[in-house]
């Protein structure tokens, strides 16, 4: 503790002056410009004393330690996993997501024997499926078991053959070959719904599914795709000709393998056909195979110049 005396009228009076030791006065570097306020490891901040970094927590820490809130998210994911099992039965009923694994199963080996019978099938002698356990075998081991791999890149192929006719002849647009490809497939459905129509009025018991006949229908694009490119290579007397002979072997093709799925067994092994129903079925067969060459020149003679 220092003294300080001041001089008076009356002589000298003590007034003392308190000043602690060791305050930061005492300790302030000369040197220094600012003070340092901050304070030493291990001691809090002062304002919240006992209240750090780790008594505070998360945000969500209440959240998610609340009963209630963990009830509702119970809840919510269990109608989550309710609603995406009714949305997959839905649409595996429309959509048989899992059966379609069966019509891509091709190799290399199968789809370029499947080529070569589209367009050569007259020496081709078994058109029968063959089976595993009442189950059709995997295409890739059978030659006569329908696909969707080689329909699916026949329509794309047919539309990029069509834009390259098209641009040949300086009538590209988008806007055009927008419509080719739309006109294509409004024509393929509107071929199955006719045909799914035709088998249920004449009341045909097939195992025939609606992807075997889209199938089916769709494998006429590899004669499309044949007369559009000889057209482009040879001139129109080189599409007619090579059309011509697409067109015939699709229908035998299509004949051949529907009347083992539409007719009788007795008109599979070649027996002559009696019964209304028996000639029903024939005529059917053979409408659904003579229509293929009708939809190959209705969608491919405008694109040869």
């Amino acid at each position: 503790m220092d003294m300080d005396y001041t001089a008076t009228q009356s002589g000298f009076t003590q007034y003392p002056k308190l000043r602690m030791r060791n305050t930061s006065k005492d300790r302030t570097d000369p040197s220094q410009l600012f003070d340092d306020t901050s304070a030493a490891p291990g001691v809090e901040p002062a304002g919240f004393p006992g209240q750090g970094v780790g008594a505070m927590g998360y945000p969500g820490q209440t959240l998610l330690s609340d009963p209630m809130s963990n009830l509702a998210m119970a809840y919510g994911s269990s109608l989550a996993s309710q609603g995406k099992d009714l949305v997959d039965k839905n649409l595996d009923r429309f959509l048989p997501i899992s059966k379609l694994k069966y019509y891509f199963a091709v190799d290399t080996v199968y789809v370029g024997k499947k080529l070569g019978l589209l367009v050569f099938p007259y020496m081709h002698q078994n058109w029968e499926v063959s089976y595993q356990q009442d189950t059709p075998v995997a295409p890739r081991f059978d030659i006569n078991a329908p696909d969707l791999y080689i329909p699916a890149m026949g329509f794309i192929t047919y539309i990029l053959v069509s834009g390259l006719a098209l641009g040949t002849q300086n009538r590209f647009t988008p806007e055009i070959l927008g419509m080719q490809a739309s006109s294509a497939l409004v024509w393929l459905i509107m071929e199955v719904l006719a045909i799914l129509l035709s088998l249920y009025l004449v009341t045909v018991n097939t195992d025939l599914t609606t992807i075997d006949l889209v199938a089916f229908s769709g494998y006429k694009y590899v004669g499309m795709i044949v007369g559009v490119v000889a057209g482009l290579l040879f001139g129109r007397m080189g599409y007619y000709l090579t059309l011509l002979w697409c067109c015939i072997s699709i229908f035998i093709f299509m004949i051949r393998t529907l009347r083992l799925k539409l007719l009788s067994e007795a008109a599979a092994q070649g027996v002559l056909v009696h019964g209304a129903r028996n000639q029903l079925r024939m005529y059917l067969t053979m409408s659904i195979a003579a229509a293929q060459p009708i939809f190959m020149y209705w969608l491919t003679y405008h694109l040869v110049g």
